[in-house]
């Protein structure tokens, strides 16, 4: 079930660099609709006064700060966290980092993620990622030629989508971006309201249940676990899912974790950290050349 921002509202702020007029226009624009305290950020650099390691306690009203703050700058996005020891900023962008890597040297259709969604032998399926998140395993998806539609139920998380993907418009990654059309919206809703299949696969990746050792949790995913809850509802949408998938439905889950409730998948592919479940519909041998 989607989290109501209202709920929010004390930890969660929305703030904007002054130096950037289109940031403070969209970020005022996020925060009227949803209701949530907006401030402008009159230095421009509370990214950097929040994560300083020398944590300056005269920082401007640093006690009076939200635990997370969605932050504008610029043409990106993020969220910052602002309590002590807190990691740095969490955001969608696709330019550099572990994503340009992964792009680059990840291995390509010998990754798992591209093997248990059928890249394979001339098949490029269409794959609707119904659990967007950051978006890292739809960007690999993509840049392999996939056609991607992300549904991302959290508008927070949605917001860092959509600038993440504007952001790379333009840029050597644009034809990989234009392969990628975002939707703010509940999985489950939003596949119960099509009456024909949406794609040949539909890709899961269902929040884990909290873990006790949050140290060993990296920071996007206690970022998930508190600003949008976990996913109570697997079993509904892989439900959802297999009814409206073409030829098969993806489930990313833990290595070592149980299966979705209901239909058990025809067969798995184990990673060291993580394996996918896959519930065949139909052979995909049928896209070959399509």
């Amino acid at each position: 079930m989607s989290t109501d921002l209202s709920s929010l509202s004390s930890l969660l702020f929305v703030s904007a660099d002054p130096s950037f007029p289109t940031s403070i226009s969209r970020a005022q624009a996020f925060a009227d609709k949803y209701q949530l305290p907006y401030f402008l950020d009159q230095q421009g650099d509370l990214a950097k006064r929040t994560f300083s390691k020398k944590k300056n306690s005269k920082s401007e009203n640093k006690t009076a700060l939200a635990p997370y703050i969605l932050y504008y700058q610029g043409g990106s996005v993020s969220i910052l966290q602002t309590e002590k020891a807190a990691p740095g900023p969490v955001s969608a962008s696709f330019l550099g980092g572990k994503t340009e890597h992964r792009r680059q040297f990840g291995g390509g259709k010998g990754q798992l993620v591209a093997k248990a969604v059928g890249l394979n032998q001339g098949v490029v399926p269409d794959v609707l990622d119904a659990s967007a998140g950051l978006g890292r395993d739809a960007f690999v998806l993509a840049s392999l030629g996939c056609k991607l539609t992300l549904l991302e139920r959290s508008p927070v998380i949605a917001e860092l989508l959509a600038c993440a993907l504007e952001e790379a418009r333009g840029t050597d990654i644009d034809d990989i971006v234009a392969r990628m059309h975002l939707i703010n919206a509940d999985s489950s809703q939003w596949l119960a309201n099509q009456t024909e299949p949406v794609a040949d696969v539909i890709y899961l990746d269902p929040m884990y249940p909290h873990r006790e050792k949050s140290s060993l949790v990296k920071k996007e995913m206690r970022l998930f676990q508190v600003l949008v809850g976990e996913d109570l509802d697997d079993a509904l949408l892989l439900a959802a899912a297999l009814k409206k998938a073409r030829y098969r439905v993806v489930v990313k889950r833990p290595r070592k974790g149980v299966a979705i409730e209901g239909q058990a998948p025809n067969h798995q592919l184990m990673g060291k950290s993580c394996r996918y479940d896959i519930y065949s519909i139909k052979s995909l041998a049928g896209l070959k050349g399509g």
